[in-house]
């Protein structure tokens, strides 16, 4: 077992353990980070990430781009299955909670990293802070919905992105005294570095064929796959990539191909159906590089949560390759149209994109970029309220 931690010193009783996992944690955990540390009444905190998902180049990008400061604690736990990565990480997390006797632990989203150490916080009775709780896609087949429902279930705060999250939490038996809607993290992400992003002509300009996506009529379609339930079954994974080719017949198509989307197609020989002037398949790009990316599409096209939160408040017409989301407001509000794998209405919302603009919605409420603001000063008070015995009598 390896644990890097950069200061061996036992921290104070006010310690908030911050834990990242993937990718998406980063662009949650920045503002956070970023409004404990700084400001007044800063919380102590200590950033640990167990290194779920872990490319070292990648890494690097988000953390720079993000201006997240160095992990006080790497797990390197890397990958595998899920329940061998949940229990590596919770058998790595639990020394660290043991040295640190923190506060609380604060963990973001659904990625087994959040499961894995809220388990062993409650287990420990140490508190939960769970930030984007209650999203439900009602889909027990996904993993992250597991992992959403039992995280909030020992969690006791549970911070909200939207009104429907507080109802399906309250459904679920949770106390509506530990329930507080701040809105979206990411978004203070989005709104920190949107004028830093990077355009989609510098990320572009390598393409031999560039003029199709800058310069053409329609624009150009941002593509992002990565679900298994979109990539592992051949038909499936196939039918979408036909579908695919299709779109960028009317509109070309650049897609940042995520290692395990790249892999499978190698696997199931399915490059050949991508071979297109109008098909740029891409390495996976930072953040500030997608973010210009997608700001500038003419549409989008995905499987991720965080895509449909972003184009919502970019303004940017989105196509959901799957059967349900669990973010609703960007379909009742946003941008979102979900339509699974039915070829009909990806191309019928395609073309009502390109002859009339697409879908039209407005940025929900509270997604202003001050949610991780509103975690501190909540925190800040529940601290104040929940004073630890050697708090109280230093």
């Amino acid at each position: 077992m390896s644990i890097k931690t950069t200061d061996t010193t036992v921290s104070s009783a006010g310690t908030i353990l911050c834990v990242v996992g993937a990718r998406p944690n980063f662009m949650k955990i920045a503002p956070i980070i970023r409004a404990f540390r700084g400001g007044p009444d800063p919380i102590d905190v200590r950033l640990v990430h167990t290194g779920q998902h872990y490319d070292a180049a990648m890494n690097d990008a988000f953390f720079s781009q993000l201006k997240i400061p160095r992990p006080d604690i790497e797990l390197e736990v890397g990958s595998a299955s899920h329940a061998v990565q949940t229990a590596e990480i919770m058998k790595r997390f639990e020394p660290v909670v043991d040295a640190e006797s923190p506060r609380a632990v604060l963990v973001v989203g659904d990625v087994n990293s959040t499961i894995a150490c809220a388990l062993v916080a409650a287990k420990k009775n140490i508190p939960v802070i769970h930030v984007e709780a209650g999203l439900r896609s009602f889909d027990r087949t996904m993993p992250e919905e597991v992992n959403r429902v039992l995280t909030d279930q020992i969690s006791t705060l549970l911070f909200t992105t939207e009104p429907a999250a507080r109802e399906n939490l309250v459904r679920e038996g949770v106390d509506e005294s530990r329930i507080h809607f701040v809105g979206n993290v990411m978004i203070d992400t989005l709104e920190h570095c949107l004028g830093q992003s990077v355009p989609a002509t510098e990320t572009l300009a390598g393409l031999p064929h560039r003029g199709l996506f800058l310069e053409g009529g329609n624009g150009y379609c941002v593509l992002t796959l990565h679900r298994p339930s979109n990539v592992d079954e051949p038909e499936v994974f196939s039918s979408i990539l036909e579908t695919v080719r299709t779109v960028s017949e009317s509109i070309p198509v650049v897609f940042p191909v995520h290692p395990r989307t790249r892999n499978r197609m190698a696997e199931l020989g399915l490059q050949q159906v991508l071979e297109s002037d109008r098909i740029a398949c891409l390495q996976p790009l930072g953040y500030l590089e997608m973010l210009g990316l997608i700001s500038g599409a003419r549409l989008v096209m995905t499987d991720s949560g965080g895509l449909q939160e972003e184009t919502t408040v970019v303004g940017v017409p989105c196509i959901t390759l799957r059967e349900n989301t669990e973010r609703p407001v960007t379909v009742d509000q946003g941008t979102n149209t979900i339509v699974g794998q039915d070829r009909s209405q990806i191309f019928a919302v395609m073309k009502d994109v390109l002859n009339n603009g697409g879908k039209h919605g407005r940025v929900p409420e509270l997604w202003d970029g001050r949610a991780a603001e509103r975690i501190k000063r909540i925190l800040n008070d529940w601290l104040q309220q929940h004073r630890s015995p050697m708090a109280a009598t230093g």
